[in-house]
């Protein structure tokens, strides 16, 4: 079996895994933008916010007292935090839902067309699941073309990445994230940005820029991924001298991003009423990155302490820059350049997510470290060998996405020895259940437990 067939097979095993149903405060916000477009032409959100709120008042009574009683002051609209790029994204999926429903209901179906029904969040659900997918074949696609990794490491990356890491929660357990098209749009731009390298048109560089800009809609820190490209074009010039042709793919990349990337700054001002994000996003940045090297390693919040499959990873880019130096340099700075804009935020800890989310846009670089450590482990370790590694940092994975939704662990933090001990001692005799309720009747085990 192919790569390619195997992720695929995968993909399909996981489907009934995704929840369709939006709850969070996040995914309220996501698909307010884009019902709020559709389907009343406007950008006020407050009736969105309290269709869902009225689902479950007590769970969002927090959500209520911050979106549901507080307006932007300069236009007097319900504020949002959420950038609108999912919105755009989910839009062919919702439409076609849409439509569907109009003719479900001209044959008498009784199926409401208000934006909200069931048809439509699981367009939503089912969408982010499919780009969050097609980001992981693009990974696969440049561990194959751009790095020469053969299988099975190529695919057993994407594969271990997938499941040992926050993709499988937020392409399963919570797809109405940004995390699954943030995965996507990433990808995308580095895939379009290798093969930019080759053939060397403005126009290729455009297409980096309008990707780059799409990534920025997603999640806003994802623009900085953007470093990469320009970094690379810059470093071109140096070396050659080129200046006059390296202005003109500068400027094509620039202009398509700054283009794109306008979408967002429009809706920033019909919101609330200046160029930037809402003026009471209480989540303030200090640019000296205080909390860089707590965004990585702090036991409670930190990346490889949630996920330490990326330790190794990241050590794998070490191995990935004996074959390509320069390409791995430059997405090791673009890593580097997440970190810093992660350990800048005030709300670094992340708390209440599940895992270092921020970090999933970054997923291709992981691999590219991932799948040369693969390669030089399996003569070293054996298939058996390798394999029994990996399944440990799989488990670490799936037993903490059961712990945080049963609530047997502090969301705020993982807590030491705590969590490490319900792994071995809570989760593995829970599981059982826990599966079947999980596929059969996933409100009872949110509202029971386990």
């Amino acid at each position: 079996m192919s790569g390619r067939k195997a992720l695929l097979l995968l993909f399909l095993v996981t489907l009934p895994l995704v929840t369709l149903r939006i709850r969070g405060s996040d995914e309220i916000q996501y698909f307010a933008v884009l019902r709020s477009a559709v389907i009343d032409h406007d950008l006020e959100y407050g009736n969105e916010y309290r269709h869902f709120y009225e689902l479950d008042p007590r769970g969002l009574e927090g959500f209520g007292h911050t979106f549901l009683e507080r307006l932007e002051p300069r236009t007097g609209r319900h504020i949002s935090f959420a950038a609108v790029g999912s919105a755009l994204l989910w839009a062919p999926f919702y439409l076609l839902a849409h439509a569907g429903v109009l003719l479900a209901d001209g044959l008498g179906a009784g199926v409401p067309a208000d934006g909200y029904a069931r048809p439509y969040v699981v367009a939503v659900c089912y969408a982010s699941a499919l780009y969050g997918f097609a980001g992981l074949l693009l990974i696969h696609d440049v561990l194959v073309r751009r790095a020469g990794i053969g299988e099975p490491a190529a695919s057993g990356s994407v594969a271990v990445l997938w499941l040992a890491t926050p993709i499988l929660y937020y392409l399963a357990v919570a797809p109405a994230f940004a995390h699954a098209g943030s995965l996507f749009a990433v990808s995308l731009m580095l895939w379009l940005w290798l093969r930019a390298r080759e053939h060397d048109t403005p126009w290729a560089w455009a297409a980096v820029g309008a990707a780059a800009g799409l990534a920025g809609l997603v999640r806003e820190q994802d623009v900085f991924f953007a470093v990469v490209p320009a970094a690379d074009l810059l470093r071109r010039a140096l070396r050659s001298g080129g200046w006059r042709d390296t202005a003109l793919r500068l400027a094509a990349f620039g202009a398509a991003a700054a283009a794109l990337f306008t979408l967002q700054l429009a809706t920033y001002h019909a919101v609330n009423g200046g160029w930037g994000p809402s003026t009471l996003v209480a989540r303030k940045m200090s640019w000296s990155s205080p909390h860089l090297l707590a965004v990585l390693f702090d036991p409670g919040h930190g990346l490889f302490p949630w996920t330490p499959l990326l330790l190794p990873a990241c050590c794998g880019l070490v191995l990935a820059a004996r074959r390509q130096r320069d390409i791995t340099l430059l997405l090791v700075l673009g890593l580097l350049v997440q970190a810093w804009v992660g350990g800048s935020v005030e709300s670094w800890t992340q708390a209440g997510a599940f895992g270092s989310r921020r970090f999933v846009g970054s997923s291709l670089i992981f691999a590219w470290g991932l799948a040369p450590l693969l390669e030089w482990l399996r003569p070293r370790l054996g298939r058996f060998g390798l394999g029994a590694l990996l399944a440990v940092f799989m488990w670490w994975n799936v037993s903490l996405i059961v712990q945080f939704g049963l609530k047997l662990m502090d969301r705020q933090r993982l807590e030491w020895p705590r969590v490490a001990v319900n792994q071995v001692r809570e989760v593995p005799w829970r599981l059982g259940r826990v599966a079947w309720l999980y596929l059969t009747d996933r409100e009872r085990l949110v509202r029971e437990g386990p």
